[in-house]
């Protein structure tokens, strides 16, 4: 995400820093460069103007001119701006009782996706959300929050089949998720289990395009529900359009935040980077892929961090801890140390790091990684990987050292690679596992040193 951007404005700030003593000229050059690197990001032009002028403006100070690191002083001043551009005041969901959360957009923005990703991650939080189905245009909506409900075990409430009111629809919703035991989904069907839910996720109709039929039955549902927030979700690779779409929603509904979808496909951040500016309201969430668990709160001074080069350590950590199991982890690292690493652990250790999303993002959380050359992460190569040690047999994943020719050709032709291909990989497989001998070769060689100077 944000890889042009970023790009961009790192090759300035690296050159600004470059030189030992800043003048005015330099200042003006270089953010004349990132203004052009912001509008080509597809960046409101009225946003980027006034953040130009913010930054000319404390980066122009007597005290970071006659600093012994200009540059790095400027760049400070930068991310301080562009935290407080995406959103450096943004607050937490409000779920003071009774909880409620209206999710409202367009058709085709992730609003049902989003909904269910949103219940999984309070889910995950110790709370106890319900999922209520109000799109009574599109049937297909209410089978999709059905299914997902299903896949992150949280109740889904659905309207009976023949409502056409969406008001009267939501209040026999409301009415069969108080009786709600833990047993059923409000539905009547089993499979959902757990506590009375004590948050509310409101899953809307949506259009095409913004019309009056749709703001209008929005606004009579928010009047009836008065829901603690109204979260409204964009597509942040529609750029521009995205910041039009939220500040109609917003001047309609008064909307208290917006997830923003897509953000993995945006390589510009237009949306990202116009939307608090322009309409007042924070971006409380972002959606970085398609599966559930790519969901995350949106911090703006880590994203400001992450755009700038200085990684998101915090963040990364955070996806570790939620993503590798303690255990297994120890036990491969135990394997490490004694070299005794197989292709059994190294598919484990693969499905380990794939559950951390794509290696890309996980790259860019790490500092002055983002951008750097000769990095980046070629995903075929690493299904192609996967693949060839996914046609090995148990045996064979175990015991590497019994793949003779005729058994490297049989995995070439089930991997859909070449011979060449699977010789290559086995090749720096005993590298890794030599390296890892030598390893335990010196620890044991220091370990003697240590006793013969005691």
């Amino acid at each position: 995400m944000f890889s042009q951007l970023s790009d961009k404005l790192q090759d300035i700030f690296k050159e600004l820093r470059g030189h030992g003593t800043i003048s005015e000229s330099n200042i003006d050059a270089a953010l004349r460069e990132v203004r052009l690197a912001l509008l080509e990001a597809d960046v409101d032009f009225q946003v980027a103007k006034k953040f130009i002028a913010r930054v000319r403006e404390k980066a122009l100070g007597e005290a970071v001119l006659r600093s012994i690191t200009p540059g790095q002083q400027i760049v400070k001043i930068f991310h301080d701006e562009l935290t407080a551009l995406l959103g450096g005041d943004a607050a937490p969901l409000n779920l003071e009782k009774p909880s409620r959360i209206l999710i409202v957009g367009l058709n085709g923005s992730g609003k049902t996706t989003s909904s269910a990703k949103l219940a999984r991650f309070l889910k995950r939080q110790g709370h106890a959300p319900a999922l209520i189905a109000c799109d009574l245009q599109r049937p297909a909506a209410i089978e999709q929050l059905a299914a997902l409900g299903k896949q992150i075990d949280v109740p889904v409430f659905t309207p009976d089949p023949s409502a056409m009111n969406v008001q009267q629809a939501v209040t026999a919703a409301l009415e069969r998720q108080e009786s709600y035991g833990g047993r059923s989904s409000g539905d009547a069907r089993p499979g959902f289990a757990g506590a009375r839910p004590s948050i509310e996720i409101f899953d809307t109709a949506g259009r095409q395009e913004i019309d009056q039929a749709l703001i209008q039955e929005l606004k009579v549902l928010k009047d009836f529900l008065q829901p603690q927030e109204t979260l409204l979700v964009v597509d942040a690779a529609t750029g521009q359009q995205a910041v039009s779409v939220a500040t109609h929603f917003n001047d309609a509904l008064q909307i208290t935040g917006v997830i923003l979808t897509k953000l993995d496909g945006d390589a510009r951040g237009g949306a990202a980077l116009s939307m608090r500016e322009v309409t007042r309201r924070p971006i409380k969430f972002a959606g970085t892929g398609e599966k559930l668990d790519q969901f995350e709160l949106f911090i703006p001074e880590r994203l400001a961090g992450r755009i700038l080069g200085m990684g998101d350590v915090v963040g990364l950590v955070e996806r570790a801890a939620e993503a590798v199991d303690e255990e297994e982890a120890a036990r491969l690292e135990r394997k490490l140390r004694t070299a005794s690493f197989d292709f059994n652990d190294f598919l484990a250790q693969f499905k380990m790091m794939r559950k951390m999303g794509p290696l890309e993002n996980i790259l860019g959380m790490l500092p002055s990684m983002s951008n750097v050359q000769g990095v980046s992460v070629d995903e075929k190569q690493l299904k192609r990987t996967e693949a060839i040690v996914l046609s090995m047999t148990s045996e064979e994943r175990t015991h590497p050292d019994i793949l003779n020719a005729r058994r490297r050709q049989r995995i070439a032709r089930g991997s859909g690679n070449t011979v060449t291909e699977v010789n290559e990989l086995l090749r720096r497989f005993g590298q890794m596992r030599k390296m890892m001998k030598s390893a335990g070769k010196m620890k044991r060689t220091l370990k003697e040193l240590q006793k013969l100077h005691r």
